[in-house]
């Protein structure tokens, strides 16, 4: 549900170098709405930093966000953020909690496009009930930037039955995949310039800490690994934990779940799925004798509809990703050797 957040009437209408100077310029950018926005009371101290207490174990993970176009079908670089590091916490078995946010702005961007970024920002941290308590801003000269960047950190209280490492796997654990493959990336390759297609493909940017909590509670320690496939998709994230744990990988191409409008959009642009990254799926590799109850238990939330098992772990092919192709046969899966899509998040 979208917030009613009317944008307040600023003095200005683009962002400056004077915005960035800690001066009277970065007190009014704030004061007339972004403190208001986020307002909480760790917030509401406008200190340094947040200070606060916590109980248990915590996890801890920061990310930046440097996608172009910053706007896109399914969410912009607002919420991407958010999500994005309440992600990268899920995936250590913790709920996010506390948000630091940071934005680095060009000068020339608009006072509706900042608005709309911060909106987007407030929406998914109310959705994801996590608080945003410290933050930073600073502004670039034109042409010095890409009209913004956004850093955000986040702590979370780890979930008391995680055990989630690379080193709990073992030979007959099964691959989960908890959604279709690729649709973030291409939903960013197709604004690009040159490269526009019809399309309905939406991001799918979500934060998917809910999702891992309820896993959590009912599968705990049988849940070995978890991992969120952005950057370089679930090929590179499969030979990282190949190269750590020396097992084997082993993936069937007929059981990946790939939208037909993203995998037509791959095999026009000559795209791999695999490397693509996605922003609102995570791979878990689970024991073999949970596998399927685990699997009905996502496909029943909203974030795993299109869950599936696409592999296997086995004791040959070592340190090496295995593809099963559809058509018979088997390829190394390798890691990306340059950059697939620059820019994706």
């Amino acid at each position: 549900m979208q917030l009613n957040c009317p944008m307040p009437k600023f003095d200005f209408d683009v962002i400056t170098l004077g915005h960035g100077s800690g001066g009277l310029l970065t007190h009014k950018l704030l004061e007339s709405g972004v403190f208001d926005l986020f307002k909480n009371d760790l917030l509401d101290q406008q200190h340094d930093g947040a200070s606060f207490s916590l109980s248990g174990d915590v996890s801890f993970s920061t990310d930046s966000y440097v996608v172009t176009p910053i706007f896109f079908p399914g969410g912009n670089i607002g919420d991407l953020a958010v999500n994005g590091t309440i992600n990268d916490l899920a995936m250590c078995g913790a709920k996010a909690k506390y948000l630091s946010l940071s934005f680095i702005l060009e000068e020339g961007l608009t006072m509706e496009e900042f608005w709309t970024i911060l909106v987007s920002i407030k929406e998914a941290a109310n959705k994801a009930d996590v608080k945003i308590v410290t933050g930073d801003t600073k502004v670039v000269e034109k042409g010095k930037g890409d009209k913004v960047f956004i850093n955000t950190s986040g702590i979370g209280i780890m979930h008391p039955k995680a055990k989630i490492h690379h080193n709990n796997i073992q030979t007959g654990d099964k691959i989960i995949i908890s959604g279709q493959l690729a649709n973030h990336g291409i939903t960013i390759m197709s604004l690009r310039k040159g490269l526009e297609f019809e399309t309905t493909i939406q991001s799918d940017t979500a934060a998917l800490h809910d999702t891992v909590m309820q896993l959590l509670d009912k599968f705990g320690d049988s849940i070995r690994f978890l991992r969120d496939p952005t950057r370089g998709g679930p090929a590179s994230v499969l030979n990282e934990i190949a190269g750590l744990t020396r097992l084997g990988y082993q993936l069937h191409q007929s059981a990946l779940p790939i939208d037909p409008q993203v995998e037509g959009a791959c095999e026009m642009l000559g795209l791999d799925p695999l490397y693509i990254a996605n922003e609102g799926v995570f791979l878990a590799i689970v024991k073999a004798d949970v596998a399927d109850e685990f699997l009905s238990a996502l496909q029943q939330d909203s974030n795993g509809i299109h869950a599936a098992i696409i592999g296997e772990v086995t004791n040959t092919n070592t340190g090496k990703v295995i593809l099963n192709s559809s058509i018979g046969g088997q390829r190394v899966v390798g890691f990306l050797p340059g950059e697939q899509l620059p820019r994706i998040c």
